[in-house]
């Protein structure tokens, strides 16, 4: 049998994943006959045929099916291997930085470079995210959750309470009484987060005005005079116009967690972007 390139594996497991070549291609960022090919390749190195292939998808064999679980084992030591082994000690090259959207575009994006300033060979790559990173994938080397993960090794630490309020621009609140004032609430895809839930409860028969899945539109409708909205403290300092409601006092507290791979953890880099981040947030919290 002809040693077969490690590589093609990855191939493998993005098409057992997407069940389709286009699928397979998108995740992987390549052209869909660089897919075809590549496992026709590994098919050809392995002398069995790992894919039924059908005009609306393709479909695994039974020597398929046997191979998923060596393919998944195979990609999980590669991973580790690239996390124990990529610049231990050298404080240059790309960290990626994963965290929900409105953490990275109003703390993270306008601070954590000028934090990192004596460090100018570290490159930052944000990922504004709401989903749940792999970090044993390297999907990113560091991620900031609202979620504490209990999937083993990982360390983890809480880095900041996010504390939340209602808010309006200063001439809404003049112009209308609260029985009047109309809401900006999530969809139904963040329906279940604290903060909506709240809302939800405190509305009454008033309505919603305006509902986004991103907590950055709902403070430019409520910057822009549009209705109220629950937001986090740190919003309020990016308006002058904006008003912290005081009754209903919003009574939503949410740690935030800082979540690393243990491997990577030990990457000098690595260490010194968590430690900013870190001197961020405690930075923040004595400001506030």
């Amino acid at each position: 049998m002809k040693s077969p390139d490690w590589d093609h594996f990855r191939f493998f497991l993005a098409l057992v994943d997407a069940s389709t070549l286009t699928g397979a291609a998108r995740a992987l960022g390549v052209e869909h006959t660089t897919v075809a090919r590549r496992i026709d390749t590994l098919e050809s190195a392995l002398k069995i045929r790992l894919f039924d292939r059908f005009p609306k998808g393709w479909a695994l064999t039974s020597d398929g099916e046997n191979m998923v679980p060596h393919a998944r084992k195979l990609e999980a030591d590669m991973h580790a291997l690239m996390r124990a082994t990529t610049g231990s000690t050298a404080l240059d090259g790309i960290v990626r930085v994963s965290a929900p959207p409105a953490i990275t575009t109003c703390l993270l994006a306008p601070r954590l470079q000028k934090a990192l300033r004596h460090l100018p060979g570290i490159e930052i790559e944000l990922l504004a995210e709401s989903r749940l990173v792999d970090l044993t994938r390297r999907e990113a080397d560091i991620a900031l959750r609202f979620q504490r993960p209990s999937s083993p090794g990982l360390a983890v630490r809480t880095i900041a309470v996010i504390h939340y309020g209602l808010y309006a621009h200063r001439r809404y609140l003049k112009n209308l009484s609260p029985d009047a004032w109309e809401f900006l609430g999530y969809n139904d895809g963040l329906q279940d987060t604290p903060q909506q839930k709240w809302l939800d409860a405190i509305k009454g028969d008033r309505r919603y005005r305006l509902r986004s899945n991103d907590l950055s539109v709902l403070f430019e409708a409520a910057n822009a005079g549009e209705g109220v909205a629950v937001l986090p403290d740190y919003f309020g300092s990016r308006s002058s116009g904006l008003i912290r409601i005081a009754s209903p006092a919003c009574p939503i507290k949410r740690k935030l967690w800082i979540v690393l791979h243990e491997d990577v953890r030990r990457t000098a880099r690595v260490r010194a972007v968590a430690d900013a981040i870190i001197a961020l947030f405690d930075d923040n919290s004595k400001q506030s």
